[in-house]
């Protein structure tokens, strides 16, 4: 999801959508450990889209 995307959300929205993030991260390094990660540059997009949701969220509390 685009930066333009994610600043037409609201607060509450984006704080979901970041911990939605953070769990799939989780999970995602978890099947990596166990070698069931069928696509690896997945771990590097969702630390992306993490960062874009955090950007978002400062922008709109500043």
């Amino acid at each position: 999801m685009k930066a333009t995307e994610l600043r037409n959300k609201t607060s509450e929205e984006l704080e979901a959508m970041l911990k939605d993030l953070k769990t799939e991260l989780f999970n995602l390094r978890f099947q990596h450990a166990i070698n069931q990660l069928e696509n690896p540059h997945k771990i590097s997009e969702t630390k992306k889209e993490i960062a874009r949701v955090m950007t978002v969220i400062t922008e709109k509390n500043a």
